[in-house]
């Protein structure tokens, strides 16, 4: 855990080295960065922090260099001294901070994105569904190496279907014509946003041509500087439609599994405002959507709030956003929710913009640890506690690792195809998909279901197996490969969930076949008739009036669970193999975006799971899960007064419980005393 430190007018040398006291008294033993002024430059306060035994750096500029047998020779260090104990050796922090001061002089020579000449590195990503002059002849060269002919393109276009232009192409002139009028093409009923394959091509271009470009400066990075763990994300929330913005996540993600990170940045005022600014439940999805697109490598928030904002988020993507006051609280509480839903989504490390808060100008007095007075706030002291306790147990949270009983589908082929839907003056479709998983996400939440983001990617891989349930939330388009491991994976016993308006069309915006003997029938047991729309004509769940996405489904294999009081189904269920299918035909998550929807999460928690329950409950409290060997440690979010709780941890059994931020011990069965609207985290040791 890291703090950023800003110098003010007329700060002393002497004020600057007791903050970096206090950092450490509290618990703070890195910054996450530094910003120079006139009066100190960036180096020079590094310099200083170095000289008080802080390391000056965030992540992605500088570390200890790797300790390595060679390394233990030299400095000479037993080879069986612990990780603890190199950790604090005279000798291995002398050499350590050698290295470090190396890199506050070697920062200014360091390479960034964009410095070499070469074809990658010149690239302009635009984050949006357009060709812009400067992409035609990129975009020309990208579908020469995507297709093996002009044919295969009219195919993704749908150049043969009526009333899709332009004419099929018989040579790849004929193509490179249309990329180029591409560029002028209006965006309106008759032009650009006509067809849906070539826009969800081009979003492909950018998003794949971006993530080659920061895989090729991560290399060359660390090739020059590789104690320097590299780092993509970025300055957003996770809560964008960004295949709209043509940028893919997990492509981006995976570009730093040889070199480094991957990270949002979590501001509430700039990056929750796609969620109408919740915060308690909104934070884990955020984190748990990073680590779940870089399985396996290394996520953190680089860059977290740190203290109150109203007036500082300038990111208004809409009319609400920019007419409504970004106002937040953040206390000891919030800061809790935070740290601990980064933790339990699998964040492995914490940067807090800011320790203390600029003077003047945009986030003037706002974002901070410390209050306006410099002195440390209450959130100051609990972020420093958790950091602690963080750091005593590094190893054992670096080695833990979710248990999820559903995986939520993240498909950015189907995102696509909802922004080229949006294109046309529709632009609250491009948030459609975000708000259905956050609907999912949310039903799972309340109800302490543990759950995980999965990709296509991921299934094609072999990790279906890993969840007892895959849900699809309103997976406008699904790729035949897709239908077909998901398919495999209920045939071993797994259970797949559809809901509205699912399996609309194909990777390329093309009509899917859900007709007999086809993929999707073969699964869920049933044919889609028609799209329809709870509005003119209402659909009822008993008294509940549906407003939203309808599937008209005829069954074939599949059986009728329930129905609407127009007497179409409401949910069927298919029996395929060793598991089961399900479709949900009304926009079951979707409905559940915002808070408050109680009775409709029952519904979609009853239809998602079937018959299998929680491995773990507990009335009155949010709860997080994950696993490491020697322990299994459980995250209490309360987004209410305070109160006890009763956690109930079924088949798990423990010798010991213990609080790691307090120290209190307690006993199984004991009543749980959570502070309102915060968090609590305990350790549950194992038999």
């Amino acid at each position: 855990f890291g703090v950023v430190f800003l110098p003010w007018k007329g700060m002393t040398e002497q004020q600057m080295r007791g903050h970096f006291r206090l950092m450490q008294t509290l618990g703070f033993h890195n910054l996450k960065q530094v910003l120079g002024s006139a009066d100190w430059p960036a180096e020079r306060i590094m310099e200083v922090a170095v000289e008080e035994g802080l390391i000056p750096f965030w992540y992605g500029e500088a570390g200890w260099e790797a300790i390595t047998p060679e390394l233990l020779t030299r400095l000479g260090i037993a080879a069986t001294t612990s990780k603890s104990e190199l950790r604090r050796h005279p000798k291995m922090i002398a050499y350590q901070m050698g290295v470090i001061r190396r890199g506050i002089r070697n920062d200014s020579g360091r390479p960034f994105l964009g410095d070499d000449k070469d074809d990658t590195a010149s690239f302009r990503h635009t984050p949006d569904p357009f060709v812009h002059k400067e992409d035609v002849p990129r975009f020309q060269k990208w579908l020469r190496s995507n297709y093996a002919s002009p044919d295969e393109i009219n195919q993704s276009w749908n150049l043969y279907e009526v009333r899709i232009g332009p004419p099929p192409f018989k040579s790849w002139e004929d193509v490179d014509r249309a990329v180029e009028m591409l560029s002028r093409e209006p965006d309106n009923l008759s032009g650009y946003g006509r067809e849906y394959g070539r826009v969800r091509d081009l979003l492909r271009y950018k998003a794949e041509s971006r993530a080659r470009q920061v895989e090729e400066s991560s290399l060359r990075m660390n090739a020059l500087v590789p104690e320097a763990p590299t780092r993509t994300g970025g300055e957003m929330g996770l809560f964008l439609p960004f295949a709209w913005r043509a940028t893919n996540m997990e492509l981006l993600a995976n570009t730093q599994t040889a070199t480094g990170s991957f990270y949002p940045s979590i501001h509430f005022a700039w990056h929750f405002g796609e969620v109408n600014y919740e915060v308690a439940r909104t934070i884990y999805m955020q984190s748990s959507l990073s680590a779940d697109l870089f399985k396996g490598g290394w996520t953190g928030a680089w860059e977290s709030t740190g203290g109150p904002q109203q007036t500082s988020g300038a990111k208004g993507w809409n009319y609400e956003q920019n007419s409504t006051i970004p106002g937040f609280t953040v206390n000891a509480g919030t800061i809790t929710q935070l740290f601990l839903s980064y933790l339990a989504g699998g964040f492995k490390g914490v940067g807090v913009w800011s320790w203390n808060y600029r003077r003047a100008g945009i986030e003037g007095g706002e974002y901070a640890l410390v209050d306006r007075q410099l002195r440390p706030s209450d959130r100051a002291v609990r972020a420093g506690q958790i950091a602690q306790a963080a750091e005593r147990l590094r190893d054992e949270i670096w080695q833990a690792h979710k248990e999820p009983y559903v995986g939520v589908l993240y498909n950015w082929d189907s995102d696509a195809i909802w922004a080229a839907i949006s294109i046309r003056g529709r632009e609250g479709f491009r948030h459609y998909p975000m708000e259905a998983r956050v609907g999912v996400s949310r039903t799972l939440i309340n109800a302490n279901v543990p759950w995980e983001h999965v990709t296509p990617t991921d299934i094609a891989r072999g990790l279906a197996l890993r969840y007892k349930v895959i849900y699809l939330p309103a997976q406008v388009a699904l790729t035949q490969k897709l239908l077909h491991d998901l398919l495999e994976y209920t045939r071993q016993g797994g259970r797949v969930v559809i809901d509205a308006p699912g399996a609309w069309y194909d990777e390329h915006g093309l009509v899917l076949n859900t007709g007999a003997g086809s993929p999707f029938e073969q699964l869920f047991g049933a044919e889609i008739t028609d799209f329809q729309y709870s509005s003119n004509v209402p659909r009822l769940l008993n008294s509940h009036r549906l407003s939203g996405f309808i599937l008209a489904v005829h069954p074939t294999t599949a059986e009728v669970l329930s129905r609407f009081q127009t007497s179409e189904p409401a949910v069927l269920e298919n029996r395929v193999g060793k598991g089961s299918a399900a479709i949900i035909t009304w926009d079951a998550s979707h409905a559940c975006f915002r808070p408050g929807q109680a009775e409709m999460e029952s519904r979609l928690s009853k239809a998602l799971l079937g018959s299998l329950a929680s491995p773990y409950a507990c009335d009155g409290a949010v709860v997080y899960r994950l696993a490491a060997p020697a322990a299994d440690h459980y995250f209490f979010i309360n987004d209410g007064e305070a109160r006890k709780v009763l956690l109930d941890t079924k088949k798990y059994r423990y010798e010991g419980i213990e609080d790691p931020v307090t120290r209190e011990k307690l006993r199984a069965g004991d009543a749980i005393a959570l502070e309102a609207y915060s968090g609590r985290w305990l350790r549950c040791r194992k038999r």
